[in-house]
């Protein structure tokens, strides 16, 4: 065995109405004004207005940036920064998807130490703490309230930066599945399987672990025990509980075992297209998948057993079985079979291969992958 550390600093909230929990949250971390960053479909509905009544309550005093877009860019971010520092909020709650987490996590950054979050991509560039942060998601997909990672659009390239650090972890996360229940089904769905996916590609990467096995392999449990179920009804309990747990576990598997081709792929597509990340990952997967079967020593079958609804037993397994169940769960959940369906032009084919292959999740994914590989996956994705 080879290897391999592993840390969970964050202190972690979960249950039902859990969102109450916020102020006393916030009063461990002794500071006195928030800045609420989340999305206009959040707002619009009454979610932020409903957590800043909860800090009110309590007599803390918040604004809210209400401008996150899905797949967040640096203007977005330059924004956020600016509104932040006019507030004269001492912390930050990142309330919604990914993209609010993202940009909060991109906010602590710039706000601490100045210049622009482009100056902070990859990895070891943040130079220490950052404004203290409360993730509060309200979808079961991205795992970003328990990830090191933030990533931000930069238009000007087509390409989906990352900052990475340890720092950008929230100092606390607070998970109430009654925040998931009133979620649109094609997001759900499109979330859900981003979810499935970290908890896939960190359970097959070639930087797993025992430990990152563990948090992998239960996501996919719950995940492809709870998704169909969830997506059919977001106001199942049950299912919107284990799908809250399952994206979480899925976040700490791929904080510490990275991810594959998918989500190398995933990000072009989303830069050039602006199409949702986990529509984007659910059209690769099945592909990939598939390219992947020649590396496979055995875990195909853990995961299919996951997820297929009527699981033929061990000995009649092979691999290929697993990416056409996969198929068969993106056309139940209505994810557009092809690349060409969701708008994708192939005339950027060789542009976004180029950016896919600059991914260190190209490095960890479990067969070798060159340039010409990559180009290939997107024409058969088409």
């Amino acid at each position: 065995m080879e290897t391999y550390t592993f840390t969970i600093p964050q202190n972690i909230i979960f249950g039902k109405g859990s969102l109450r929990q916020l102020p006393k949250t916030a009063e461990k971390l002794q500071k006195k004004k928030a800045l609420i960053i989340s999305g206009p479909h959040l707002n619009k509905i009454g979610l932020v207005d409903q957590c800043q009544k909860v800090l009110q309550e309590a007599g803390i005093e918040s604004g809210a940036f209400t401008e996150t877009e899905g797949n967040p860019s640096t203007e977005t971010v330059e924004k956020a920064v600016a509104a932040f520092r006019t507030s004269g909020a001492d912390f930050l709650v990142a309330f919604g998807g990914g993209s609010p987490l993202d940009v909060a996590k991109a906010v602590a950054v710039v706000a601490s130490y100045g210049g622009t979050v482009t100056e902070y991509e990859g990895g070891g560039k943040v130079p220490g703490p950052v404004v203290p942060m409360i993730a509060i998601p309200t979808t079961a997909g991205t795992g970003s309230e328990a990830t090191s990672f933030s990533v931000i659009t930069d238009h000007s390239r087509n390409y989906k930066l990352t900052v990475s650090s340890n720092y950008l972890l929230p100092s606390y996360a607070i998970l109430d599945p009654e925040l998931i229940a009133s979620v649109p089904a094609g997001t759900a769905a499109a979330c859900g399987v981003d979810a499935m996916v970290h908890a896939l590609e960190a359970y097959l990467s070639l930087a797993a672990s025992p430990f990152s096995d563990m948090f992998a392999k239960k996501a996919l449990e719950l995940i492809g025990g709870s998704l169909r179920a969830y997506v059919a009804n977001r106001k199942n309990e049950a299912a919107a509980e284990a799908m809250m747990t399952g994206s979480l576990f899925a976040g700490i598997a791929f904080s510490h075992a990275r991810l594959g081709n998918v989500h190398a792929m995933s990000h072009p597509v989303s830069a050039y297209f602006n199409i949702a990340h986990g529509v984007a990952n659910a059209i690769l997967l099945p592909v990939i998948v598939e390219y992947n079967e020649l590396a496979d020593q055995g875990k195909y079958y853990e995961i299919y057993r996951c997820i297929a609804k009527a699981p033929v037993e061990k000995k009649a397994f092979v691999p290929h079985m697993l990416a056409e169940e996969l198929k068969v769960l993106n056309q139940e959940l209505g994810i557009p079979s092809g690349l060409s369906q969701a708008g994708v032009k192939e005339a950027y084919f060789e542009a976004m291969a180029e950016d896919a292959m600059k991914s260190g999740n190209i490095a960890v994914n479990p067969r070798a992958t060159t340039k010409t590989d990559v180009i290939a996956l997107y024409k058969k994705a088409f």
